[in-house]
This record gives structure tokens, sequence and C-alpha cells, in this order.
């Protein structure tokens, strides 16, 4: 079954270049209002943490020996990462990085991958077959070894899927009442009723499984209720609406885009990611800044990403 065959509009890229980073595999991306900077990942080793503020032109960077995948304001100050092996705390003031809590240690060969917290504070993260060596070579997902953990401030977590391919876009729509959630491998995004008071989701259905715009990527949803998801190999970001219908597909400028957010002012800048890494040598010529922080004005106000309770 083919969900979301109906499409209004293709839009030609109206797509600029914020930063030509050249990240391997950047993802994660995060508008931080209280400074008005856009925050993202390089996830690929060694990993780099990017702060990137338009007002004044400056970019930071921290690198990190750890493998980082995911990033969340905490409502305390600092941020959560997801890291290969857990989830962890970030200063930015001492760019320290220190150990949170490690939800899935009895899966040595799984690591974690996309996560952001509900409109309650709780973070949620999902896990995928380790896929990237310890030389930033790529290794084969042989198994959907994954799983969907939900992580609370008080470092307990639990299991709400198993079986997962490559976790990735987990959003909640406007009212906090539908969670949306990609299992990349599979091509599937799915949508739950979500259960904000006890923090659990129930009802699964596919939301959108097409084949035909790449693999689903990162995702965010904007006031209007609709889905943004990044396509991995799909050099385009589809915008779908709460029915699994395709609505508009927005070509990119680069064949990878990874992970969307709204930023900006008034939220209706949408920044994306992308990755270069192991990307062929006509491709790069095509694209010359895959890899790089893009952004487009998406004609819609979006929403700001949940902070962290801890």
């Amino acid at each position: 079954m083919i969900i979301g065959a109906t499409m209004k509009n293709n839009v030609k890229s109206n797509s600029y270049c914020v930063v030509d980073s050249r990240d391997n595999l950047g993802e994660g991306c995060l508008w931080d209002a209280r400074t008005a900077s856009i925050w993202w990942l390089d996830i690929a080793r060694p990993s780099t943490i990017h702060c990137f503020t338009p007002v004044s032109g400056s970019h930071k960077k921290w690198p990190s020996k750890l493998l980082l995948t995911t990033i969340a304001r905490r409502k305390s100050g600092g941020f959560i990462l997801g890291g290969e092996d857990g989830v962890y705390m970030f200063d930015p003031a001492t760019g320290d990085i220190t150990p949170f809590c490690n939800p899935e240690s009895d899966i040595p060969r799984n690591r974690f991958n996309d996560g952001t917290c509900d409109p309650q504070g709780r973070l949620w993260i999902g896990t995928m077959m380790q896929n990237i060596g310890p030389h930033g070579e790529d290794l084969s997902i042989a198994a959907s070894t994954g799983n969907l953990f939900r992580v609370t401030s008080d470092c307990k977590s639990e299991i709400f899927e198993r079986n997962i391919g490559v976790s990735n876009g987990p959003c909640w729509s406007p009212d906090g009442g539908t969670f949306y959630f990609s299992d990349s491998m599979a091509q599937i995004i799915y949508a739950y009723d979500f259960d904000g008071e006890a923090g659990t989701i129930s009802n699964r259905r596919i939301l959108s499984d097409t084949k035909q715009h790449g693999y689903p990527d990162g995702a965010t949803v904007d006031a209007e209720g609709f889905i943004w998801s990044a396509r991995w190999e799909g050099q385009c970001i589809l915008r779908i609406d709460p029915q699994g219908r395709i609505d508009r597909i927005v070509e990119t400028p680069c064949t990878r885009p990874t992970c969307v957010v709204f930023g900006g002012d008034d939220l209706s800048t949408l920044f994306f990611t992308s990755s270069r890494a192991h990307v062929d040598a006509v491709t790069l010529k095509r694209f010359p800044q895959q890899g790089g922080l893009f952004a487009c004005d998406a004609g819609v106000e979006g929403m700001l990403k949940n902070e962290f309770a801890g």
C-alpha cells in the first residue's frame, strides 16, 4: 500500500547554503531561540558539535572522539546528547561531555541515533545496528535490532518499540496527541496516539510508506500539523499532511538531506543538514556544497523543539 499519492506542489528549490561545513554526516539540527543560533552535529568520527549564529556570523565547533547522534536543549541549561553508547550531557561553556545514562548496554553492536523531546520534556531516542566503523567506514546493517526508548530526567528509560532497522524522525503534532516516528530502512513513517500525561504511545499505523522519494530521515512538524521529512537519497524534503498525503516536494541542493528544523525570528526558515560521506565524484561535482547546512523559506510557521526536563 502506497500512502501519500496526492501531491499539490513540486517546489523548485529556493534553498541556500548557510554554512559550507562539508560534514561527512550532518544531523541533529536544533534552533536555539535563547541565542538565535542553529546547532547541529557531524556524526561521522571524529564527531563535531556545530553552533552558528546568523546575526553575528559566529561559527563555533566542539570536536568529540565520542560518536554523537542527536542534540536537545536542557531546561536547566546546556544540552542533552545522544551518543553511540548512551545519553550524555554537554556544557558548551567548558566543552565537557559527561555520561547521563545508558539504556542499551546489553546490545553492544547497536548505537543510538535520532532523538528529540516530547512536550513534557522526556527524551525519545532510537537505536540501530552500528553502521560507522572506527575509521569512519560504512558497516552493513545486517538486522533490524533497533529499539525506541523514552528517557526521563531521573535517568530512567523504557522501550516502546523493537525490531527497528534505522530509528529516525521522532516528532509530535501541535496538540501533542500524535507521535511520528520513522524506520528509514523500511521506508516507513509511523503515526501513534500519544498520551502526554502517561508518556506512552499506542495504536501504531502507517502514515507514509512511499518509496518514490528516497528514505525518510529526520523530521519535524509545522504549526499547521504537517510533517516535514528529509529524504536521504531523495534530493528533497517532503511536506506530508496528517493523513499521509504528500502536500509538497521541496527540491534540495544535495542528494542526502538528513535532518530538518524550523528557526529564525518567525520560525518560517527551514534549516536542514546533509551528508557527503562516500558520495561519488560525479554527484559532488553537481552538488559541491553537499554536506553543508542549508536553509529555505518554508512559507509556513514552524514550531520550536521541546527542551529536556532535566
